[in-house]
């Protein structure tokens, strides 16, 4: 081959080659929200563009119409677009270069404002609460005589509004000397109190705030940062933020119905926002405002939208919040992945819905305590009671009832189980459709439109648990087969007679549409016929004191439905956690500490391994001890960081060093680190460091032979007879009588936890 010929074909290649190459992209991504739940008429696009190209000379356009950008930007991963003028429902967005030629598109679905996106119909009558907590009245939205009334400033009626829409608005506020915030002067000046904060990267700026509020999806929401003075309220810099943005979730037990509290607190979480973090809050993620997790997650989701639409994407997400604050990152970690890059759950457990399982119990034994088996002396020291309710019990917190049961002839106690100062109450406020009530409910309209409300968890959760066949929630709760007592009778702690009784006579609760209202000390009067501590009036009880009570069956869609809405916490956690409490066992306090290691165990079995697990203890023994909440977000902020530098190393080889099980003084100083301190409680082991310093305690339901990841709402049910012969009862061998007897109790046969039991995915 010549050289003229081969210079001939390596040209021809060349433009073949040349042939085969795609035109300048500009890829359109979705920055602010799954393309499909966009929420409002903007959404903010990453636009990363080839080597070159002016930004500025890019057109783009939503169905087919021409559309200035609102905003554009480098952002942290390039060049950012926020775009308005969305249609309701489905826009295609297109971007195309200054000759007209479409380099890329994307398809959106907008919902409203005020939701729904995918939790379905919303609740109503709801309760507006923007007058009570900023004094500013919701709008206007609809023109029948119903809901929460509007009026203006002379008080005259303008309408109604039942969605509780609110418009944005923005205040500074600053931080004094004093440690309080205060609203900035009007007149611009800086006030003389006004105090300096240190931020991650050592700067040192006035502690000044910018601080916006408004609803999404009906809640109350809440935009804080670092401003600087002279900003715009509506294009804030965001020169300050570190870029770090913390969630702060909320707990607490509330039935719905209700825009709900803002803590101003949490909303402005002091410590973070000095430190140059941005805090995000909305009551529809304060479980004391309502615990569907549905629209929980929904609600976390329309919030970090908005917030990435304002200030533009962070470095990472990152959450904190107790109790219901921590049930939330769990659970949300699971069905929204894309919302938390990291969590500090405090005081968790690993969901609502499996709590309410024991604590179901928890009056029920109290009142065969109490009342059915009054005149056993067993119940009369308070460790015993432990024996069957498991959670911890001591004679240092008294029982505030004790001396009226006295006087009116029940039995009682020196001191509490955890059932008493820790979830008296939850049955009532969970179950009880006459029982609940919300601040502002009285302005409603018409006058008796809260009457109507069904006051009970199952009905906040009606689009999850399903409706029967008459039209009302199904309740998932159950307790048929359960054997209450049962490690504790196979360890001889107390007698067969009393095991045969208790599970005699426990009983169950009526369905919510049987019951009544609650007496003292919920509600009424301490009289003799009022006094109710245990809800028995609701109760099923025996009509003899001798045939057995009925238990209470619960539905297994009810169940199943609980697994598929992903309000169960399963134990698929992919993000890094640092699970942080104090220690209260000795308060009897409702966050028990082996809800930890539930958390941890269900992770095991679903993951095969707990690397991105950490637990994390203080002793509050006494109070007040440190809070390490701080810590715990450093110690995340170098594990993420880890992660965003090594994002193939996977969670566990990017733990940094302090990221390890701990546990700590009441001071904060260190008492024992690493993967051993926690042994025995998991595992047969003896047991570590901190297992030894802070005892866990169990449920009812472990008493009783169920597993510490206490998620079984109906257990798989074995025959009596086939329990006699597997050991199920230790070294007890009943005699004929008591075979009898456990057969007259357990018709339907006893709990066998060596499967999963109805409803239960792997059922």
């Amino acid at each position: 081959m010549t050289p003229g010929i081969l210079r001939l074909l390596m040209l021809v290649s060349l433009l073949l080659l040349l042939s085969c190459q795609p035109p300048v992209q500009a890829e359109l991504r979705v920055l602010s929200s799954d393309p499909g739940r966009v929420t409002g008429d903007t959404v903010l696009l990453g636009v990363p563009v080839v080597t070159g190209m002016d930004l500025a000379s890019l057109e783009f356009r939503v169905n087919d119409r021409p559309v200035e950008p609102l905003r554009l930007r480098s952002g942290r991963d390039g060049p950012e677009v926020l775009l308005g003028g969305l249609d309701a429902g489905s826009s295609q967005i297109t971007v195309s270069d200054g000759d007209g030629t479409i380099l890329d598109s994307v398809d959106v679905v907008s919902h409203p404002l005020s939701g729904p996106v995918f939790s379905g119909p919303r609740q109503y009558p709801f309760v507006c609460t923007s007058e009570l907590q900023w004094n500013r009245s919701p709008r206007v939205d609809h023109e029948e005589e119903w809901g929460f009334p509007v009026r203006d400033d002379q008080g005259e009626l303008r309408g109604y509004s039942k969605d509780c829409g609110v418009e944005p608005f923005v205040e500074y506020h600053y931080m004094t000397l004093d440690g309080e915030y205060r609203p900035m002067p009007a007149d611009g000046s800086r006030p003389d109190d006004l105090a300096k904060t240190e931020l991650t990267d050592g700067r040192v700026v006035d502690f000044i705030i910018r601080w916006e509020r408004g609803t999404l999806n009906r809640f109350l929401y809440s935009f804080a940062t670092l401003a600087v003075p002279g900003e715009s309220p509506r294009e804030p810099g965001g020169e300050l933020w570190n870029g770090r943005l913390l969630f702060q979730f909320q707990g607490g037990v509330g039935i719905g119905h209700s825009q709900g509290r803002m803590d101003n607190a949490r909303a402005r979480h002091a410590e973070a926002l000095g430190r140059g973090y941005a805090v995000i809050y909305s009551t529809g993620t304060r479980t004391g405002e309502h615990y569907n997790l549905e629209v929980g997650g929904e609600t976390a989701l329309m919030v970090k939208e908005h917030f990435i639409k304002r200030f533009g994407q962070p470095l990472y997400t990152v959450a904190v919040g107790g109790s219901g604050g921590a049930i939330q990152q769990y659970v949300y970690a699971r069905n929204h992945p894309q919302l938390l890059d990291g969590g500090v759950p405090q005081y968790a457990y690993p969901d609502m819905v499996t709590q309410t399982i024991h604590v179901g119990d928890c009056e029920l034994l109290e009142h065969y305590m109490d009342v059915t088996d009054r005149d056993n002396p067993r119940w009369r020291e308070t460790g015993n009671r432990s024996l069957l309710v498991g959670l911890n019990a001591t004679d240092a917190v008294p029982d505030p009832l004790a001396d009226a049961k006295r006087q009116l002839g029940y039995a009682s106690a020196p001191g509490s189980t955890e059932c008493l100062p820790g979830w008296r109450g939850l049955t009532p406020l969970s179950m009880n459709p006459h029982y609940g009530q919300v601040p502002e409910q009285e302005k409603m309209q018409p006058p008796r439109l809260m009457e109507e409300v069904e006051w009970t968890h199952y009905d906040d959760l009606r689009n999850i648990y399903g409706l029967d066949d008459r039209g009302r929630p199904r309740v998932p709760w159950d307790n048929v087969g359960v054997q209450y007592g049962l490690e504790s009778v196979r360890d001889g702690a107390i007698t067969p007679e009393e095991f045969l009784d208790v599970n005699a006579m426990v009983g169950g609760w009526k369905h919510p549409s049987e019951m009544v209202q609650e007496g003292f000390p919920f509600l009424g009067e301490l009289t003799p016929e009022n006094f109710d501590p245990w809800s028995r009036r609701n109760m099923n009880l025996s009509p003899d004191g001798e045939t057995p009570a009925p238990r209470t069956a619960g539905d297994v869609e009810a169940i199943r439905n609980l697994h598929e809405h992903g309000m169960v916490f399963d134990g698929e956690l992919t993000m890094p956690v640092i699970d942080w409490r104090h220690y209260l066992e000795h308060q009897l306090d409702m966050h028990n500490t082996h809800q930890s290691f539930a958390i941890r165990q269900r992770i095991r079995e679903r993951m095969g391994h707990s690397d991105h697990h950490v637990v994390w203890f203080t002793d509050a023994r006494p109070e007040p001890a440190h809070d390490q909440t701080m810590e715990a977000l450093e110690v995340m902020h170098d594990w993420l960081m880890n992660l965003r530098d090594n994002p193939g190393a996977g969670l566990a080889a990017t733990r940094p060093e302090a990221a390890t099980d701990a546990c700590f003084d009441t001071d904060g100083s260190e008492l024992a680190r690493g993967e051993e301190v926690w042994d025995g409680i998991l595992d047969e082991g003896p047991p570590g460091a901190c297992t030894s310093r802070f005892p866990t305690y169990s449920t009812s339901r472990i008493e009783a032979g169920a597993p510490i990841t206490g998620d079984v709402f109906k257990c798989a049910l074995k025959p009596v007879e086939q329990a006699l012969q597997d050991g199920t009862y230790g070294d007890w061998q009943p005699d004929a009588a008591q075979r009898q007897r456990l057969q007259e109790i357990f018709p339907q046969g006893v709990c066998d936890h060596s499967r999963p039991g109805p409803g239960h995915p792997e059922h």
